[in-house]
């Protein structure tokens, strides 16, 4: 095969193993939910079939070990977790392959994976969120950060998750709900954390917004500029830039994220909550379970984030305030 881009799309003009190629890789979104994986895994395929010009059907387990140990376009010699990463990327799709008749063997068996010692996750502790939120400046683009922080610290839900949040996600209420798809397309319905609730309409007040004027569409995180006013959120790389800015300002360590979803986990269980709800709460359980999906068409409850709020030392009002006229 030549080194060119796969076809990007299922059609008649592919070859057939090219076609099987676009099929792993649907697959593999639908099960995932996540955009930013099934790139991930098409870079590397791409990267590795243009390489090798050799169809799956002949691809020999050196022509694997070479190209997952070889320099790529950083020009730096690839760490443990990369060539794992590859290894396994490959070994996903010729298992596609075999399950789709396509091949009789996976060149990836034989291969000895690299050990990796990865890092323990760690979470943020009550004190550390507390300095994350305080160098945070009040802003627009801050307090609207300031909520998501907070959103994400409190309902412990995905950095994908909570961006993607709009108006008509959220229910008004005593107390106020949100609706979100999880990761592989889960859905649920949850109470939404009221200082979480405060902290958006709050942050959506300074842009000269309230939640019930808004579309439902419009996101609930508004960019600062131009984009302002067609409804589109901040981006992800936007917030993550401000997200390691803020942590620099708080003299914390250099973390993505995803660090505020361990961190949501971590508080859970400062505040004497079981393992098993932890679980539960960072949806672990399987969507397959009865009693779980009827839990969450109904709504979860949640009676524990104002241990947590207390912890990081906010204070609760009466009742949070929203404009209707």
């Amino acid at each position: 095969m030549p080194a060119t881009r796969l076809p990007t799309q299922f059609d008649d003009s592919a070859a057939g193993w090219e076609r099987a190629l676009y099929a792993f890789l649907v697959e593999k979104q639908r099960r995932s939910g996540s955009r930013r994986t099934v790139e991930s895994y098409s870079r590397m395929l791409q990267d590795f079939f243009g390489r090798s010009g050799t169809p799956p059907g002949q691809v020999q387990p050196p022509e694997v070990l070479a190209w997952a140990h070889g320099i790529g376009a950083s020009g730096r010699e690839p760490s443990a977790v990369t060539i794992g990463a590859r290894i396994a990327c490959v070994s996903s799709f010729f298992r596609f392959l075999i399950r789709m008749d396509v091949v009789l063997s996976n060149p990836c068996d034989v291969l000895e994976r690299p050990k990796i010692n990865p890092s323990p996750p760690r979470g943020l502790s009550a004190e550390e969120v507390r300095r994350l939120l305080e160098a945070v400046p009040e802003t627009k683009s801050g307090l609207r950060d300031q909520a998501i922080i907070l959103t994400l610290v409190l309902t412990g839900r995905r950095r994908s998750e909570v961006l993607n949040l709009t108006a008509g996600d959220i229910e008004p209420g005593e107390p106020p709900f949100y609706r979100y798809r999880g990761k592989g397309g889960k859905r649920g319905r949850r109470e939404l954390p009221q200082p979480a609730y405060e902290a958006t309409v709050r942050a959506l007040s300074g842009f000269g917004r309230e939640l019930a004027h808004m579309a439902p569409t419009d996101s609930l995180w508004p960019p600062v500029g131009e984009h302002g006013g067609d409804g589109r959120g901040v981006t992800s790389g936007t917030f993550y830039g401000n997200f390691r800015r803020y942590l620099i300002r708080a003299g914390l360590p250099s973390a993505g994220i995803h660090i505020l979803r361990h961190t949501a986990a971590k508080l859970r269980r400062d505040a004497g909550e079981p393992i098993e709800a932890v679980s539960a709460f960072l949806d672990h359980s399987s969507l397959g379970v009865t009693t779980t999906y009827l839990r969450r068409l109904e709504g979860q409850s949640d009676s524990h984030w104002p241990a947590v709020a207390d912890r990081l030392g906010l204070v609760l009002t009466a009742e949070p305030e929203l404009t209707s006229g």
